[in-house]
């Protein structure tokens, strides 16, 4: 991949519905490192377009490409395989299972091994080792024996983002992590968020505007499918057009 090669590019990245446009012509850049959020109200074609990059729904116009490779028509497995993980807004832990077992389960999903059921999980040492470094790294490590139902909200948030972590992605992909939080927890979830590899590239949609303020550097608002404005965070927060469509304020 050379230098100048973005990690994650959209280029006039379109989804219709029949008549229904979702998302119009979006263009977006992320490179190692970045913190970019987009925010928008419900409907505005967030999800979709999260849907899009990832490969859930191909698109109707427009190019994906991830380290200079054109990713458009490829599946979600080969674009996880290539470096992209991404989270959800409802979650997928196996509550009755504990911190650890759920992670296990993460890393194991993604070796061969998974396919394999006359060898014993002993066999397997790389998984325990993967397993252990991700939880020690989130802070997880104390909590590895406990049931994910005995969880807080908040943590069995952050351990969603862990098991995304689980394929070591060079682009993450944040689906509304602060989803149902507390104040607290979504403070919590900011500074696990900022706590993340600095090398990642982190694409975040939030409706929690404290966390996204706080963990993104820059800023694409979407309304009605459409990139409406995008810049700095700093300028974003206080951008009128913005504040009057997203928060409803003249």
């Amino acid at each position: 991949m050379a230098e100048s090669e973005a990690w994650l590019e959209l280029s006039g990245v379109t989804k219709q519905f029949g008549g229904l446009t979702a998302v119009e012509d979006v263009a977006l850049r992320l490179d190692s490192g970045d913190r970019r959020g987009i925010l928008g109200p419900n409907g505005a074609g967030k999800t979709t377009l999260f849907h899009l990059i990832t490969g859930v729904l191909p698109v109707t116009s427009g190019q994906v490409r991830m380290f200079g490779q054109d990713v458009t028509g490829w599946t979600t497995h080969n674009r996880v395989a290539l470096g992209m993980a991404r989270t959800f807004q409802i979650t997928s832990l196996f509550p009755k299972l504990s911190v650890m077992d759920n992670v296990i389960l993460a890393v194991q999903g993604l070796r061969k091994m998974k396919m394999v059921m006359f060898k014993p999980l002993s066999s397997y040492p790389e998984v325990f080792e993967k397993t252990e470094m991700l939880l020690k790294q989130a802070g997880f490590w104390e909590m590895r024996d406990t049931e994910v139902r005995n969880l807080s909200h908040g943590e069995q948030r952050q351990l969603e983002i862990v098991l995304a972590l689980a394929s070591d992605p060079k682009v993450l992909l944040l689906d509304e992590p602060s989803a149902g939080l507390a104040t607290g927890e979504s403070h919590e979830m900011a500074e696990f968020l900022k706590s993340l590899d600095p090398k990642i590239a982190i694409l975040i949609i939030e409706h929690d505007l404290d966390v996204i303020f706080e963990v993104a550097s820059h800023i694409s608002v979407l309304h009605y499918g459409k990139v409406l404005v995008e810049g700095p965070a700093e300028e974003i927060r206080v951008n009128e057009q913005v504040k009057e469509i997203y928060l409803g304020q003249g």
